[in-house]
């Protein structure tokens, strides 16, 4: 803004009884979403500029400036993959006031889910399934140009995989691997287990695959409420599961409350990861 014009503008907000009001009304809202290293800043709008010659209108109202979106710097190393198995992370090891949104699978495709993780200001970390999001899988490119980062949760969901031996994993593994990178050219670096079993036989074979760790939960937003593996409320470093199902906008509400309560501010797992 030149100078000029900035000289204007303190004088108008030197009025003080009109313009503070306005001011106050304002302010903008600070938003939920402090990803460590996430774009996405507003851009405030134009000024209302200099008032025409004449006696200067004390009701012109000063341009919101957006709050900034916080970020946390991790204190959480990912474990390195050892003697051949990649590391399994049910929670964060965290002393920062912060939580993790992931989203299974695919089932459900709606506009809904992406406006109200917008309306939320949520990101998300997205474990999708390829029998599930075959028919449509150009929808969830919508998630990734909000940032959010697309992981492995096998070809085809099978949740007695566990009990499968090396070469069948590998292959439920690598296949989803290779699918991604083909339809969304990223290369996912997490797995999620279906059903959230694990094996040294899985964690060997997302090593081989070039992932470099099993992500698993201890809370979830499943039929509209919130279950807890430990405790009755979110805790810094949760990593909670959710579903893309008919009920997604339920699921959202649930987390929505807890995430309240709890104070804890939404980041992107990866972000905190550093991956």
């Amino acid at each position: 803004m030149p100078e000029s014009a900035l000289t204007r503008r303190e004088a108008l907000l030197a009025l003080g009884a009109v313009t503070a009001p306005l001011l106050g009304a304002c302010a903008a809202a600070p938003s939920t979403t402090p990803t460590a290293g996430a774009g996405g800043s507003a851009t405030p709008s134009a000024g209302g500029g200099a008032p025409s010659s004449g006696t200067p209108r004390p009701a012109l109202t000063p341009s919101a400036t957006p709050t900034p979106r916080r970020t946390f710097a991790s204190d959480f190393t990912l474990p390195p993959i050892q003697n051949g198995l990649a590391p399994v992370i049910t929670r964060v090891s965290t002393k920062q006031p912060v939580v993790f949104l992931t989203i299974d699978d695919g089932v459900v495709k709606t506009q809904e889910s992406l406006d109200l993780l917008d309306e939320y200001g949520y990101p998300a970390t997205l474990f999708l399934t390829r029998s599930a999001i075959g028919g449509d899988p150009g929808f969830f490119k919508k998630f990734q140009a909000r940032g959010d980062r697309i992981q492995n949760h096998t070809i085809s969901h099978n949740t007695s995989m566990v009990q499968q031996g090396y070469e069948y994993q590998l292959g439920e593994i690598s296949g989803m691997q290779d699918y991604i990178k083909r339809h969304y050219a990223t290369t996912p670096t997490l797995f999620r287990p279906p059903g959230g079993a694990y094996s040294n036989a899985m964690r060997a074979a997302v090593a081989a695959a070039g992932l470099k760790a099993v992500i698993d939960w201890e809370c979830k937003a499943n039929a509209g409420r919130m279950d807890y593996q430990v405790g009755n409320g979110l805790r810094p470093g949760d990593i909670c599961l959710m579903h893309f199902r008919p009920e997604f906008k339920r699921d959202l509400d649930a987390f929505h409350q807890a995430q309240k309560a709890s104070g804890l501010t939404v980041v992107r797992l990866e972000d905190f990861l550093g991956i």
